[in-house]
């Protein structure tokens, strides 16, 4: 099986092109199927493994098959985002074998994150996982891939200190609200959302009691679960234009499709408002928030991207834990690569194992119908076992005789050597295995 990867990433590519190729959770399945089908009317990539790993930050294709496809699957994911190959294909990474699996492992590890180290990628990935996998689409390489991926970012984080000073998107938010205002407990914020990131950030910012949370949601059910436990109001979504001048501070991370704030709501709340400032976060990729918001005298508006710059700060207490990591990848690939290397038809044992056991598959049936034809016949039971014994001994061992009384004698010598060690271990080698 071939292995590739496509991806594009906070590091190779803008927040607006890494929105047109962010997929909801309940995207993954179709579009997995139409990949796969895609792949599939080539006519050489049958059976084809895929999973996808869509955040914020990244959106991530990891393939297998048969023979590897990686310009298919770039053309494919372009048409899917409305761009055209050259774009995607400048802004992308395409990785096959060890270096995607090195990369899944980093990634995985947190070694490829905004904030290095940072936890929550680990869950985003078993959820791809979870999601190819009740698509029909996860196979036993790439289920091979991940399991390995998680169990190096299990060994990376107990093993160096990768996560130590680490912070978060949400804790960085925090940094910069206080920058804005002199007080975090005489502001009122909205929080657009319920999902995990928003949980997180309603967390950090709960932390500085602020003066009043609001919680607003498409669902309210589940705006009114994270709301019970800040002793927060809920709002729906259809309510923010109304009430949006109320707020200092708006954090925004939905699955929306569309920026659900607009420019013209903005500048009507901050009419109301008399001009006091904004802060406002969009951690949502694609855009929560119109980017031309950003572009308000009173509104300080800021992106997945521009926080980057203030987890940066913590950087190089870490850096000296990544060569720890790496080494722990190292191993990782190296043993992925070896599990790939013994599957292959070239060098592997797998194929070998399969061929033995059809052989000897071949070779027992034809000596049970051989044995049911003579006890039909009504001959003696012992010596139709006796006969039955004898005929698989004689097909098994017919191959090793023949090497035994051939070729040269450096060669007899080699072939004495292997059925030795094959065939009469000692009875405490067999008992060992």
């Amino acid at each position: 099986m071939a292995v590739w990867a496509l991806g594009i990433n906070h590091h190779t590519a803008p927040l607006d092109l890494r929105g047109r190729f962010a997929f909801a959770l309940d995207q993954i399945a179709p579009t997995l199927q139409g990949l796969r089908q895609s792949l599939a009317s080539s006519g050489r990539h049958d059976g084809v493994e895929t999973a996808i790993l869509s955040t914020c930050n990244r959106t991530e294709i990891y393939c297998a098959a048969n023979t590897p496809a990686i310009a298919h699957t770039l053309d494919w994911l372009a048409r899917s985002g409305g761009v055209s190959p050259e774009v995607l294909r400048s802004h992308s990474y395409q990785l096959e074998e060890g270096f995607a699996a090195r990369h899944a492992f980093r990634v995985a590890s947190g070694l490829d994150s905004m904030v290095l180290g940072e936890a929550q990628i680990l869950g985003q990935m078993k959820n791809a996982v979870r999601a190819a996998e009740t698509a029909g689409a996860l196979g036993t390489t790439l289920n091979q891939l991940f399991q390995r991926s998680f169990a190096v970012a299990k060994e990376v984080r107990s093993s160096t200190e990768i996560g130590e000073h680490s912070i978060s998107m949400a804790a960085a938010a925090v940094r910069l609200a206080g920058q804005l205002f002199e007080d975090l407990g005489k502001i009122r914020i909205l929080f657009v959302g319920a999902g995990e990131m928003i949980e997180l950030a309603t967390t950090h910012f709960a932390a500085k009691n602020p003066q009043h949370i609001t919680i607003a949601n498409r669902t309210m059910e589940r705006g009114e679960k994270l709301a019970a436990r800040f002793g927060a109001d809920v709002m729906r979504l259809s309510e923010l234009p109304d009430h949006l001048h109320e707020y200092d501070a708006v954090i925004s991370c939905t699955a929306s499709s569309l920026p659900i704030i607009g420019l013209g709501a903005v500048e009507s709340a901050l009419k109301k408002r008399k001009h006091r400032p904004m802060f406002m976060v969009d951690l949502a990729v694609p855009r929560d928030i119109e980017p031309e918001v950003k572009a308000l005298r009173d509104v300080y508006l800021y992106t997945v991207d521009d926080l980057a710059h203030v987890v940066q700060t913590a950087q190089a207490h870490r850096q000296a834990a990544v060569a720890q990591a790496e080494a722990i990848i190292d191993t990782g690939v190296q043993s992925f690569l070896h599990w790939m290397d013994q599957r292959s038809p070239q060098g592997g044992v797998v194929p070998l194992i399969q061929q033995l056991h059809e052989q000897t598959n071949v070779w027992r049936a034809a000596e049970i119908a051989r044995a049911k034809k003579r006890l039909a016949k009504g001959e003696d039971m012992d010596a139709v076992l006796e006969a039955l014994s004898r005929g698989l001994t004689q097909k098994m061992l017919h191959g090793t005789m023949a090497e035994l009384h051939s070729g040269d004698a450096e060669q007899r010598a080699q072939t004495v050597q292997a059925v030795s060690r094959l065939f009469l271990r000692s009875q405490g080698d067999k008992n060992a295995l």
